[in-house]
Order: C-alpha cells, then sequence, then structure tokens
C-alpha cells in the first residue's frame, strides 16, 4: 500500500469530518450543548457511548460522527474499529487527542478478502483517518498490512495456497527484502528432512512437499529463527479427519502465514539480526504412498518416530524444520503453528497458547502482547509429561494416548528438536499453538483468517533487538 493510499494519514490540516468520542460517564455532559434536533438524531439511533457504538449527528450543512469508548485517553487497538466500518467513505479527524493504538484496528477493520468475488461485490471506498503522529504512521501501516497477509492466505483455498503458493509467497519476500531463498522439494527432501517428505509425499505433484529456507541479515547480528508450520490442507492422512474437522482445513498453514508475516515486519523495519525463515510446506493427502499409523520415520536430528496418528503431522514437519533452525545456533526461535485442538479447548480462539523454555522470554512476550492487545497465554511443557511420548520400539511416538495436555505434550515433542549451543546451553525458543481463525466478527475482527500473537511477538522482538 502506497502513503498516498493509506487509510491512515498525516494530519496536514486538510478537509475531514471530526469524530467525537464519548463515554457513558461523559455523555450526559456531551449532550447538554447540543441542538434538540441534534440530541433526537441521537436519540433516534439509540447511541448511548457505550463502546463500539457508532452515531451520524447532523451540524449544519455537515455532520460530525460519535463513537463509543471506554476511555479516551488509554485508546486500544480496537475501539475506533467499529468507527471505520460503519462510517461512510471519506476522511476524519479525532475532535480531541491523537488515535495511538487504535491506528491498527482502523486499518484492520476494513480489511475485505475480496479474491473471489465480481467487481460489483467489492466493498465501497476507504476511510481514512489522519493523525499527527506522523512518526508512528509507517509502523501502524506495515503492521496493518502483514495482519491482513496473515487473512489473505489462510482465507485463501487450499487449491490456490497449496505449498507452490507458499513458495511464491516466501519468493515475493525474498525479492522485496533482498534476501536470499533457497527451497528443496519433492523426492529430494528424503534425505535432508525425512518428516516433511513422508507427511507430503502422497500429495498430488503440484502440491509437491518443499521446505523454504530465507535468510537475510548481518552474519555479524545475533541470529534470529522463524519457523511456520506450512500444511496446506489436512486430511488428517490415513488416520482421516471428519467431514466436520476437515472443513476448515485451508487454515492448518496459519502457522506459516504468520511466520512470513512476522519475517516481513522484522525485515521492514530493519532490526539488527539475523534472520532465519523456515517454511516447510505440504499437503497431508490420502493415497497409495501415504505414511501409515505405526510407521517408523527418520529424521534430520537422528531421533526415530513412531507414528501413532498420521493426523498429528504438522509437529512431524516442523521437527525438522526445528532441527535445521538450531543447526545456526541463533540467539532465539520463534515457530507458529495452527497445531492442536487442545489449545482451543483450553483457551479459546482469542488467545494463542505460548510455550517457552525461558520465564524472561515468556513474561516478555505476554507483556509485548498485553501493551498491544495481542496477549498470549503461556502453557508449561511440564517434563513429567515427557514420559507420554515413549515408544517401545523408536526414540519417540509423536502423540500420546491419555487425553490429557494435549497442546503442552505436542510442544514437549517440538522441545526435542530444538537444540543447544555449542557449551550445551538450550536455545531461547518460543512455540506458539494458533488457530489462525476466527470463529466470529468482532470489530475489526472479521470471521476467517486471523493473527494471533504476531504483533505481540514483533513488538518484543523489536524491544529486544532495537530496544524499541
Amino acid at each position: 500500500m502506497s502513503k498516498k493510499d493509506a487509510l491512515i494519514q498525516p494530519d496536514r490540516g486538510q478537509s475531514a469530518t471530526t469524530i467525537h468520542l464519548v463515554t457513558k460517564d461523559s455523555f450526559e455532559a456531551w449532550l447538554k450543548p447540543l441542538s434538540a434536533g441534534q440530541r433526537a438524531s441521537i436519540k433516534a439511533q439509540k447511541f448511548e457511548a457505550k463502546p463500539a457504538q457508532v452515531a451520524i449527528v447532523p451540524d449544519g450543512d455537515g455532520w460530525f460522527a460519535a463513537g463509543g469508548v471506554t476511555d479516551p485517553e488509554k485508546l486500544t487497538s480496537w475501539c475506533l474499529a467499529k468507527l471505520a466500518e460503519d462510517l461512510p467513505e471519506g476522511t476524519y479527524r479525532l475532535n480531541d487527542g491523537e488515535p495511538g493504538a487504535a491506528l491498527h484496528g482502523w486499518q484492520a477493520a476494513q480489511y475485505k478478502f475480496t479474491r473471489y468475488l465480481k467487481p460489483d461485490d467489492e466493498p465501497t471506498g476507504p476511510r481514512i483517518l489522519l493523525s499527527k503522529q506522523a512518526k508512528h504512521l509507517d509502523d501502524a501501516i506495515a503492521e496493518a498490512e502483514a495482519e491482513n497477509l496473515v487473512r489473505d492466505l489462510v482465507n485463501t483455498p487450499a487449491e490456490d495456497m497449496g505449498p507452490a503458493a507458499l513458495e511464491a509467497e516466501c519468493e515475493k519476500l525474498a525479492k522485496a527484502f533482498d534476501a536470499k531463498l533457497k527451497v528443496v522439494k519433492g523426492d529430494a527432501l528424503e534425505k535432508d528432512y525425512p518428516m516433511v517428505h513422508a507427511v507430503g509425499r502422497a500429495a498430488a505433484r503440484h502440491h509437491a512437499p518443499r521446505l523454504m529456507r530465507l535468510t537475510w541479515g548481518d552474519e555479524k547480528h545475533p541470529g534470529l529463527a522463524i519457523v511456520g508450520k506450512g500444511v496446506c490442507f489436512d486430511s488428517g492422512g490415513l488416520d482421516v479427519k471428519s467431514a466436520a474437522g476437515m472443513k476448515l482445513m485451508k487454515k492448518d498453514m496459519g502457522g506459516a502465514a504468520h511466520a512470513i508475516a512476522l519475517a516481513r515486519l522484522v525485515m521492514n523495519a530493519k532490526l539488527p539480526v539475523r534472520l532465519h525463515l523456515l517454511i516447510p510446506a505440504v499437503e497431508n493427502a490420502i493415497a497409495g504412498n501415504s505414511f501409515r499409523p505405526g510407521d517408523i520415520l527418520n529424521t534430520r536430528k537422528g531421533l526415530t518416530v513412531e507414528i501413532g496418528n498420521t493426523d498429528a503431522e504438522g509437529r512431524l514437519i516442523l521437527g525438522d524444520a526445528l532441527t535445521r533452525a538450531s543447526e545456526e545456533k541463533p540467539d532465539l526461535i520463534v515457530d507458529f503453528a495452527t497445531l492442536t485442538g487442545a489449545a482451543r479447548v483450553a483457551l479459546g480462539p482469542d488467545f494463542p497458547a505460548l510455550m517457552t523454555r525461558k520465564d524472561e522470554t515468556a513474561q516478555a512476550l505476554i507483556d509485548a502482547g498485553k501493551a498491544c492487545d495481542d496477549e498470549p497465554w503461556r502453557l508449561p511443557l511440564p517434563a513429567a509429561y515427557a514420559e507420554w511420548l515413549k515408544s517401545d520400539i523408536a526414540d519417540t511416538n509423536n502423540t500420546h494416548f491419555n487425553g490429557f495436555a494435549g497442546a503442552s505434550v505436542a510442544g514437549l515433542f517440538l522441545d526435542k528438536f530444538v537444540g543447544a549451543h555449542d557449551d550445551g546451553t538450550p536455545i531461547d525458543w518460543a512455540h506458539f499453538d494458533t488457530f489462525a481463525w476466527r470463529p466470529s466478527a468482532k470489530p475489526g475482527r472479521p470471521a476467517g483468517g486471523a493473527a494471533y500473537g504476531l504483533r505481540a511477538t514483533f513488538h518484543m522482538l523489536r524491544a529486544r533487538y532495537a530496544g524499541k
């Protein structure tokens, strides 16, 4: 998006419609100086200054808008989103104060997935918000574009967002930021990424498995590895899912979408890191050469894995990718994955489950998330549960069978593939088990593909590596 076309723009005194932000407590005082006709219009619209309420108030030959908020002095990411959704096309500015954090929701609220719509079905023109916080506008635009990229990738059906399409996204990213991209695909995966090959080999040729590895940055800077689960469609394999369970499986590459969007934010901000983005991309399909329950898979790590369930495939492809990321001895590894239903049962759709090796890393991510309205929720990695992955005939099983702590046990499986530094110190690692989907709309957050934990992670990384 060009600055000229941006939904938030610098306030240089240009003509704009005013927005008044009102709270329930200040509502009566705000009403008093208004005319009888204005008060009647507000009453007719049933506007009572409740959060997310919107009213259009006549004012001479024109009009102004009113929006209900909880606290106009502490605007959150989403408190202006309903205004951005409901107001007519045009340019706006706040009557008092600056939008601050609400710059994000103003943009995100105007997202529409239009790829398969006829031109006549596309949304009306933009609502532009003016702000004097010029130095923050570029950052706010970048974050909204990253969130909308996640939405676009996840919303796209699997036939059009298979492994080759994810590769194309990585190619665009590499070209945009002068990064290097290497891709291993098809049967060439079998030697170095055997679990990625095993999971993806049953797919049709045009959806052949692959692993994308993008590198960027100064070799002298601390290493940052970002890994994303790219299961472009998950049938469950031979342990096939039900029809209901398969319905949303186009979103099973949501981890890859988050990883690509986060890498874009990191490079756009020119963070002083040596970035290593890894996307294992597969379709977990059913064919005569599908991997089977009971098979023993080799891994890049050298461990052997007994397959207890072919529907626990995301952790397999992540295992090989995390091993490769660890070989660079990075300062930090972050992975995103739509990994377990257990995380959703525990936390619902809005809170991504976060697992880390270090308390300090978890707290930094939680604090960053609270500050930008993208809060993760930490789940444990209990060493006592690691025995549930025991196999009698291999180094580990890929799943457990007692039904307890599914998200944490999946995290413990991944932990086996995250390495250590040369001195034996475990590599700092954060794992997000995210839903990547919003089942019902909220202001600024339409139903469909969704980013959870993306902004929290970027804000933490910016503070960690750039001191911002």
